[in-house]
């Protein structure tokens, strides 16, 4: 016989589920499947569609070694518990979740994932009125306000001066209704960081240590940024897509949209990223799949640009490619004019007592308004000063007319798209001393001061990972011969109007001679400041101040660290024939201390777009030992 207790535990089990229907009648529908939703969900099991690849787009899924994992880091992503790991639940989960009850529209799972909701009512064939799905009125306006007609690549090219930007970035404008390129709208996926220190952000990018978000803005806020702040030429590339390819570009974005992915400097960044939007858009691109373990922003121009998206391409040039432009049209004179005009020190009227053509006086006119509005934006002039200044020279520029347009057509460099590809692999052979080697070289990224220059920026090198690994024939040996990790070399030409810092970075493990007579791999670390000029004789040349520490047991204790100096020149003697001559001194005066010297002669023979031949000759000097080098080397570009 049962107790009282055991009576009063049956009855609670009995009066309790009617307890919670009564209570939270909500949570009796959520858990209860509808005939409907079972229908959908068996529907769903057996045409697999968490296997189809427009699934794995939505929900950025990608086969890693360790199995199929989504790319999006944010939680909030994901309805399923291991969606992120799990592309049938986090599908099953969706398709519950178009079954719920909510006053929200924007909240609701159809419209936060409308991107995911359009396309599984589109392949399910789901009858919406058996749906409690609110209309999206909150998409539905942001439709209505952008009008979205066509979409074009941006590409602001690379700022060696910017840690952020030496290599490019790309981003995606959707043009309107209105027929404005500057009315569009950019479509934006960066890291949010305020690192300025370019070392520190090179490693945090490489190491996943932030997060990176899609963005929606004006693309003239984004002109006025990229290309009078950041002196960073524009290159778009309009795209093939129609306006329904366009909208589910936008339904994606859509609900990205305060989501976050960890933002990886090599993979998972600006322009990869970027790629998921159009497979989104058109299904049948697969452009995600066609990319390398490494995506840099020209290697998704060429992605984009092989399949057939790119219809033709438009150059903007930066402000500082203007003010350099018209400052190369007039005298040395007419500069100095300029300048003068623009530090307050002439008045604008004061050219008609020069003895100087209208046209120079014109070219000296517009080159300070130029000028100008450059110190303006730069916050390096102040408002009533730069309105002074600006509207007396528009004055004296107004009584001089003669306003021939086409004189200041810049002529447009070579296209980004149409330089060597990143990866290099390098087979050559040479001889150290007496001994003969054979190397073998390759680099994953990016570009060298001796690589074919047409579509980057000249006096820019941005290397990494590159690895040497060389055969002696007379001991029968291999030998890592360096391993770049961090190459990186500005070198951006002073002028009257512009002061900018040439700078380098370079740090990995090389083989040094030792006081012993004999090579030891060693770690290197070696930045250096300076400055660089360019001259029609000489070329580009620089000086720089340099340090260098060494790590490595073949060292006195164990270290050395040092002081010198590099001075150089890079030429482009013909279209196809490039020199690099440069001397460089270290004295090491902590730990072990000695004396490194190294003069040296590089020479490159452009052969196609992405080949080469090399030639390298070295002399040094360490710890008294000399060394004799040199080496040719056919290069390939993939």
């Amino acid at each position: 016989m049962k107790s009282k207790k055991g009576k009063y535990e049956c009855l609670i089990r009995l009066l309790f589920p009617l307890f919670l229907s009564l209570a939270f009648p909500v949570y009796a529908v959520a858990t209860q499947d509808s005939p409907y939703l079972t229908f959908l969900l068996e529907k769903a099991h057996q045409e697999e569609l968490s296997k189809n690849r427009y699934w794995h787009t939505l929900v950025h899924y990608k086969k890693t070694p360790l199995g199929i994992r989504s790319l999006i880091d944010d939680p909030n992503f994901f309805l399923a518990e291991g969606g992120k790991y799990d592309p049938e639940a986090e599908l099953e989960a969706t398709i519950r979740a178009l079954f719920q009850e909510s006053d929200n529209s924007k909240g609701h799972p159809a419209c936060k994932f409308i991107a995911r909701f359009t396309w599984i009512k589109e392949t399910l064939n789901i009858d919406v009125t058996k749906l409690p799905v609110p209309e999206c009125l909150h998409f539905k306006q942001l439709m209505d306000q952008i009008k979205p007609k066509s979409a074009t690549l941006i590409f602001p090219t690379s700022h060696m001066n910017s840690p952020a930007s030496m290599f490019g970035h790309t981003l995606l404008t959707i043009e309107t209704a209105d027929k404005s390129n500057l009315l569009s709208y950019a479509i934006n996926y960066s890291a949010v960081t305020t690192d300025t220190f370019g070392p520190s952000f090179a490693i945090k990018g490489l190491l996943g240590f932030y997060r990176g978000y899609f963005s929606i803005l004006p693309y003239y806020a984004k002109l006025q940024e990229y290309s009078d702040v950041d002196h960073r030429d524009i290159w778009e590339y309009p795209l093939n897509l129609n306006e329904e390819e366009v909208k589910r570009l936008l339904m994606h974005v859509y609900e990205l949209d305060f989501i976050y992915s960890d933002y990886y400097f090599f993979d998972e960044n600006c322009s990869y990223d970027l790629l998921f939007l159009l497979d989104t858009a058109r299904p049948s691109l697969n452009l995600t799949d066609q990319c390398n373990w490494w995506v840099i922003p020209l290697d998704t121009i060429k992605t984009v640009k092989k399949n057939g998206l790119i219809t033709e391409t438009t150059y903007r040039p930066s402000k500082t490619t203007k003010i350099k432009h018209l400052a190369s049209l007039i005298s040395g004179k007419g500069r100095d004019a300029a300048l003068s005009i623009v530090k307050g020190d002439m008045e604008p009227s004061q050219l008609s007592e020069q003895e100087m053509s209208n046209d120079e006086r014109r070219g000296i006119c517009d080159l300070a308004i130029e000028f100008l509005q450059y110190h303006y934006t730069k916050k390096e002039l102040g408002k009533d000063a730069y309105q002074d200044r600006f509207l007396k020279t528009l004055q004296a520029r107004s009584l001089l007319g003669g306003d021939d347009v086409n004189r200041y057509d810049i002529p447009a460099p070579p296209q980004p798209d149409e330089g060597h590809d990143s990866n290099r692999l390098g087979i050559g052979v040479g001889i150290m001393d007496d001994d003969l080697f054979q190397e073998f070289r390759y680099r994953p990224a990016y570009h060298d001061l001796l690589d074919n220059w047409k579509g980057f920026g000249e006096g820019s090198q941005i290397i990494f990972a590159d690895t040497a690994l060389r055969y002696y024939y007379t001991d029968e040996r291999f030998k890592l011969e360096y391993l770049d990790m961090i190459d990186i070399v500005s070198l951006t030409p002073r002028s009257d109007f512009f002061h900018p810092i040439s700078w380098k970075i370079k740090t990995g493990l090389l083989q040094k001679t030792d006081g012993d007579g004999e090579e030891h791999m060693v770690y290197e670390l070696n930045p250096g400041g300076g400055f660089a000029y360019k001259n029609d004789y000489l070329g580009l040349w620089y000086i720089m101040m340099e340090t260098d520490l060494n790590l490595g047991d073949s060292l006195e204790k164990r270290y050395s660290a040092g002081i010198g100096a590099s001075i150089g020149l890079t030429k482009r003697l013909t279209d196809f024939w490039k020199i690099h001559f440069f001397i460089r001194n270290i004295n090491y005066e902590v730990g072990d201390r000695h004396n490194d010297f190294e003069a040296r002669l590089q020479q490159s023979f452009i052969l196609t777009t992405n080949t080469s031949i090399t030639i390298d000759i070295s002399r040094s000097k360490t710890h008294g030992f000399y060394q004799s080098e040199a080496n040719l080397c056919w290069n390939l570009f993939f």
